[in-house]
């Protein structure tokens, strides 16, 4: 696996050289838009709508525009007056709680592997934060873009880093439509309850699966070896019930007999 950022975490007055890897990967079928008649992959240009000819990127600039139609050009010289004290440090600014963090806050996530020099300190935070039960909150500046982070222990050996929104990133709920008062009958917050009891588990994930990849892709490979395919069925939408109880009851008996079944299946392939 290759590396995407060379740094180092500063931890007090103790600094840890690592390097961090992606830790996901877009699996998401991507598609070319090709000329219809010829089927050739189309392409775009850089054009100028004004002088009405090809632009090479050597006379693109970078410009804000701060009212419409009017821009002020940005240049690298402009950018490197800018202080950025945390360019190639990852520096820790916090310790806290993950239970205070909400998930919207996180963007990506990368794993953090030390130097060799770096192993002790890296060892040290790491045990440090397992031991106290905390999280480190840190700024780091990726691809010229500073973000806050969370540094966090991953499966016991390892820490990640999650790069999280700065508040005034994330959108406040109250420009969101309003929603209406309910009310609710004591026997439907039963059965939902119920409900989400009978469809609780412990989360394993390699139990779900992208099932709409999967079928594009033996849709596409049965293009190319000019054969039929069987798609499946998209299921029932449900029909709109007015009784939610009724509804609730049926989920719950719906999903009693699905892990019934599956519990059939694997005694006839034990």
């Amino acid at each position: 696996m290759r590396s995407m950022w060379k740094g180092a975490i500063s931890f007090g007055l103790v600094s840890i050289p690592i390097k961090l890897y992606t830790a996901t990967e877009d699996h998401a079928i991507h598609f070319r838009q090709l000329h219809k008649e010829c089927k050739t992959p189309i392409k775009y240009e850089k054009i100028c709508p004004v002088c009405n000819r090809p632009v090479s990127d050597e006379e693109i600039v970078r410009g804000y525009e701060y009212e419409p139609g009017k821009f002020v050009i940005i240049d690298e010289e402009d950018l490197e007056r800018i202080p950025m004290p945390t360019v190639k440090t990852i520096d820790i600014v916090d310790f806290t709680d993950i239970g205070q963090i909400d998930p919207i806050y996180y963007d990506k996530t990368y794993f953090i592997v030390p130097e060799d020099i770096g192993t002790k300190p890296y060892v040290l935070l790491r045990d440090s934060m397992k031991e106290t039960k905390r999280v480190a909150i840190a700024k780091v500046v990726i691809r010229s873009k500073q973000s806050l982070a969370c540094i966090r222990v991953y499966d016991e050996k390892y820490m990640v880093m999650e790069t999280m929104h700065f508040p005034d990133e994330i959108k406040s709920t109250n420009q969101l439509p309003p929603l209406r008062e309910v009310n609710l009958h004591e026997n439907e917050i039963k059965m939902a309850k119920q409900l989400v009891d009978t469809l609780t588990s412990d989360f394993k994930p390699e139990k779900y699966d992208d099932n709409y990849r999967k079928t594009l892709i033996e849709m596409i490979e049965s293009k190319i070896q000019d054969k039929e395919i069987e798609i499946p069925q998209k299921a029932p939408e449900a029909d709109n019930v007015l009784d939610l109880v009724s509804a609730l009851k049926a989920s719950i008996e719906s999903v009693k007999k699905e892990e019934k079944a599956k519990k059939g299946r694997k005694r006839k392939g034990a």
